[in-house]
């Protein structure tokens, strides 16, 4: 099924709802899976997907893509969707896994990972943007996580699920401050890249574009990424 292409423009006039879910029931999906991920664009860590599915429409009022929210926000979100949910899961792809495959291919099988992950398996799919190698009906929704309830949903708990990993490798390596740049490409981030060099749990293929040679050199031995 084609994705539905919108203006970028009006992404913020987009109301977050229900009308893909009940366009899916209507044509008899009774367990639609919103699916999403986050952590594509940063340079350290993986990317972590999750899936979520809803028993009808329970009330979410302020739903939005985690893109939308303040980290407050989604702290509070993620304990009510769990809750709301019928089911959820989450699944990640580190950096090695994305160095081998490329970052499409490792986004697109995290989350065909969380979606394998739910109890009970969902007869449609709801995607942010992308289609999966799924065999049942799917929707990939162009910003869908600013207009599916589903899709948003899972975006916020993937998003708190990745953001505590930061939390955790920033325990490790404290230099690179991914506490609060959760790996993405700060200022902060890359001047701890041109003075420490990477880690092996940097995306080195990702780095070859912003940072010299020998730094990528001292991440140790990864596979290239297939072509």
């Amino acid at each position: 099924m084609p994705a539905n292409r919108h203006p970028a423009p009006g992404v913020r006039r987009w109301r977050c709802g229900w009308r893909f879910e009940r366009a899916a029931r209507s044509q008899g999906a009774a367990l639609i899976a919103g699916v999403d991920e986050v952590g594509r664009g940063a340079l350290f860590g993986p990317v972590v997907a999750a899936a979520v599915v809803f028993d009808g429409e329970p009330r979410l009022r302020g739903m939005k893509d985690s893109k939308q929210l303040t980290a407050a926000e989604r702290q509070a979100w993620e304990p009510r969707i769990r809750q709301c949910a019928r089911q959820w899961a989450i699944a990640a792809c580190d950096a090695g896994r994305i160095e081998w495959i490329n970052i499409y291919q490792a986004s697109r099988l995290a989350m065909l990972d969380a979606i394998r992950g739910l109890a009970v398996q969902p007869d449609w799919l709801l995607v942010d943007a992308v289609k999966l190698d799924w065999p049942g009906p799917q929707q990939a929704i162009v910003h869908g996580d600013a207009l599916s309830i589903s899709i948003a949903a899972a975006s916020i708990l993937a998003k708190e699920h990745r953001d505590r990993l930061m939390r955790q490798w920033d325990r490790i390596y404290p230099a690179y401050g991914l506490f609060r740049n959760k790996g993405y490409a700060t200022a902060e981030h890359l001047a701890a890249l041109q003075q420490y060099g990477p880690t092996p749990q940097h995306r080195r293929s990702f780095l070859s574009e912003l940072t010299a040679p020998q730094w990528i050199a001292t991440a140790g031995e990864v596979e290239p990424p297939l072509s």
